[in-house]
């Protein structure tokens, strides 16, 4: 009985860590943008052209909602066996699978592949005067390691691979509307990359960027099966 009720708080524990977690990193984010120092905010858009910020923001409402899921499900039980209940882990899992997983994935693997190449094109030095080594890692690095302990901790279902992928679809889309709107407005693209290369190859790197995501979502739910599969057919049964 003991190990099943420390089984049931311990991923609230875990959620609430890592909510408070991404609480402090925005605190410290906006106080950046508050203060002007970002180059980023002098411009249209502000920081909100970034992916990297829009993430950040989206893990942080991402695992809000993993403990708010938690908290309903463990003080108000009754809840926790109704709609509102079902309601909000139907919504935490689509989130993951449509949103938080693979844009966060490819956040830290798109970063990290440019850096390795050449940092100029998406961080340059002079930021390192600005941001801080550990807020760098805090939205470039640490973000997949903590969405791999949530798949490791929690079963999600996926929604269909059809509505999945549509969702993700979607969501690129609009974000590379919103790069070429900002540079309609301002002249300005919102990565260095983009103005080194030619329409032509603005558009395949786009393209290919947002297909990128694809693989990241069916990767997300091969490892959901691989640690729940079993788990989620005796249930069936």
């Amino acid at each position: 009985m003991a190990a099943t009720v420390l089984a049931c708080r311990t991923p609230g524990l875990i959620h609430f860590v890592i909510f408070s977690w991404y609480v402090f990193t925005v605190w410290h984010n906006v106080s950046i943008t508050a203060s002007g120092r970002h180059p980023g905010t002098q411009s249209y858009g502000g920081r909100w052209k970034y992916l990297t910020f829009l993430d950040l923001f989206l893990q942080t409402a991402f695992f809000g909602l993993c403990f708010l899921t938690d908290v309903t499900r463990h003080f108000f039980p009754k809840l926790g066996r109704g709609a509102p209940a079902s309601f909000l882990t139907d919504l935490r899992d689509t989130i993951l699978a449509v949103l938080a997983l693979p844009v966060g994935s490819f956040v830290v693997l798109s970063f990290w592949l440019l850096y390795a190449y050449d940092r100029e094109l998406v961080y340059p030095r002079f930021l390192d005067d600005i941001i801080p080594q550990w807020l760098n890692h805090a939205m470039h690095t640490v973000i997949l390691p903590l969405l791999l302990v949530e798949l490791y901790i929690i079963p999600h279902r996926f929604p269909s691979r059809k509505k999945g992928i549509l969702g993700l679809t979607l969501f690129s889309g609009l974000y590379v509307a919103w790069v070429f709107w900002i540079h309609h407005v301002s002249g300005v693209w919102v990565y260095p990359i983009l103005g080194f290369l030619s329409p032509l190859g603005r558009g395949i790197f786009l393209a290919a960027a947002s297909l990128t995501m694809v693989p990241l979502y069916f990767l997300g739910e091969k490892l959901n099966t691989l640690l729940w599969g079993q788990l989620k057919k005796k249930k069936n049964k």
